[in-house]
């Protein structure tokens, strides 16, 4: 049974919304969970991250990113043995913006050499799907394949979460994701 999930982004992209299922289908398995979440920045396009449950470098089972950089600069955090879901998409933070920093070549390589990494172009499923903000629960369903969980328990807790008027479209993003 996966344990420790890490989900890492920039403020927006449904970081929190995706911990709040995880959390749910973990609780309808009949986990005890903790979930912990970091988003100060969230509203300013800053680096966001949730753990179920917190996590200790070297600890987690599986690394949900939802962008590229996002992904590099908490690898140290995943288990040797671990995997990436990593949403192939770049967000120049504010250092890269202002010039301060170069956004870092070769991002993907770099997960590559030493651990499982499964890449999806989530925003481009998302627009395909008619609605841009649902890439998050499309990679979700990417990394769901890495956990114990059926199908549809993912669904139920989903149709439980999320908005009622965006059941349904959530669902579908789940199940592109699912079934890459």
């Amino acid at each position: 049974m996966t344990r420790n999930i890490m989900i890492v982004g920039v403020g927006g992209q449904g970081t929190l919304l995706t911990s709040r299922i995880l959390g749910g289908i973990a609780t309808a398995g009949g986990y005890d969970v903790k979930l912990s979440e970091v988003h100060g920045m969230a509203q300013r396009g800053g680096s966001v991250v949730t753990c179920v449950p917190i996590v200790e470098e070297g600890q987690a089972d599986v690394l949900i990113a939802f962008e590229r950089l996002e992904a590099l600069r908490y690898i140290q955090f995943l288990k040797p043995q671990g995997v990436i879901v990593v949403n192939d998409e770049r967000i120049d933070p504010i250092t890269v913006v202002t010039g301060a920093a170069e956004y870092p070549e070769g991002i993907l390589d770099i997960l590559k050499e030493n651990h499982t990494v499964y890449s999806v172009e989530a925003g481009k499923k998302a627009l395909e799907l008619g609605n841009s903000r649902t890439f998050n629960v499309i990679v979700l369903g990417v990394a769901a394949k890495h956990m114990d969980f059926a199908k549809e328990q993912w669904l139920e807790v989903i149709e439980k979460t999320v908005p009622p008027k965006t059941v349904e479209l959530n669902k579908k993003a789940f199940l592109v994701g699912y079934e890459m």
